[in-house]
């Protein structure tokens, strides 16, 4: 864990270092090939950063923050499409670069909305609950221990969003982008990648691929060549996790699931010519079928890299000694508050 502490340190210097030359390049050069050139220096190195770290969760983490969103936002800033501007501040540059995070629109009321931490804190709750059930995986039929990597996988993103999410807007005034919105509510592959899942990587694809594509070959060949490039960068998600090579199953993955949505999107539009409203689903009906393709085809395709390699062993390990080392400290400051109250009461008496 030192180990890993130094090397957070020696990241977020490099990544301060990188960001500010990124921004003072663009500065200097003009929107198109000049720009993207100028920014490789800054660009290239992200994707090694992450390798420091010896922990998965650390690298992981990092490798979703630099490796996938920094690097993407900084192509988009070589074509001046967002959201990243050399004309912002290096202090609100930084944050927008590296964390899934934007300005704060300016509100009409004078008043701020609070903080919604009740579902966060239930989701905490839900995970903490959740960790324990590891120490006897060994007894889970493994379908069933798959299932609660799938709920691990979800609950865990929207703790570390939140949390990044409490900084920014403490430190900086920055809000955080939403990165999901009741994917279990999904009543087509449409809704569930376009509109509830992984919305920060959704956002950051669109303008840099689905845009593009959709104008040169059409909304489908768009569809897909997002979902191409989902399947390469989770590739090197992966990578980071695993330390092996790529298996081209998790690109099979996401190229499964685009072809299946630009088809779905089709059926629609098909449908809706010939009946007026399209076909009318049953909304439970719809987002169980949803589900559950997305689940079969990630015990198919999805969890086999890392299972294979034993990495998701190394996470529980990680995840359990978290809960132990927090255990123990809450113990400690129960004792230490304790023996404070003990003192007090003495003097009283």
């Amino acid at each position: 864990m030192s180990g890993d502490m130094e090397a957070l340190l020696k990241v977020s210097a490099s990544v301060a270092a990188l960001t500010a030359y990124a921004r003072f390049a663009a500065s200097k050069t003009t929107p198109g090939r000049r720009r993207f050139f100028a920014l490789i220096p800054a660009i290239s190195p992200l994707f090694f950063l992450p390798l420091s770290f010896t922990s998965i969760h650390f690298r992981s983490i990092s490798g979703f923050f630099l490796g996938w969103l920094a690097v993407f936002k900084l192509l988009l800033l070589s074509f001046d499409s967002g959201p990243l501007f050399p004309s912002l501040s290096f202090l609100t540059f930084l944050p927008i670069a590296v964390l899934p995070v934007k300005l704060r629109h300016i509100s009409p009321s004078p008043k701020a909305k609070p903080p919604h931490l009740l579902p966060t804190a239930i989701k905490a709750i839900l995970l903490s609950l959740l960790i324990p059930l590891y120490s006897h995986h060994d007894r889970f039929p493994h379908h069933l221990l798959l299932s609660i990597y799938c709920l691990h996988i979800y609950l865990g993103l929207e703790l570390v969003l939140a949390s990044a999410a409490f900084l920014a807007g403490i430190l900086l005034g920055l809000d955080l982008e939403p990165q999901f919105n009741a994917p279990y509510l999904s009543t087509s592959l449409q809704d569930f990648w376009g509109r509830r899942w992984n919305l920060m990587v959704t956002a950051i694809l669109r303008p840099s691929v689905y845009g593009p594509v959709r104008a040169r070959w059409g909304a489908p060949a768009g569809v897909v060549a997002t979902f191409l490039v989902s399947g390469v960068m989770h590739e090197l998600m992966f990578y980071y996790i695993t330390s092996a090579p790529p298996t081209g199953e998790v690109s099979c993955f996401f190229l499964l699931h685009g072809v299946c949505t630009a088809v779905e999107g089709w059926i629609r539009k098909a449908a809706k010519r010939r009946a007026g409203e399209g076909m009318m689903v049953n909304p439970v009906v719809s987002a169980a079928m949803t589900l559950g393709f997305v689940v079969l085809t990630g015990f198919w395709l999805f969890f086999p890299p890392v299972v294979r390699t034993g990495s998701d062993q190394r996470v529980v390990e990680e995840c359990l000694a978290a809960m132990r080392f927090l255990e123990g400290g809450g113990r400690a400051i129960l004792r230490r508050l304790g023996l404070q109250l003990n003192l007090t009461e003495a003097k009283i008496l």
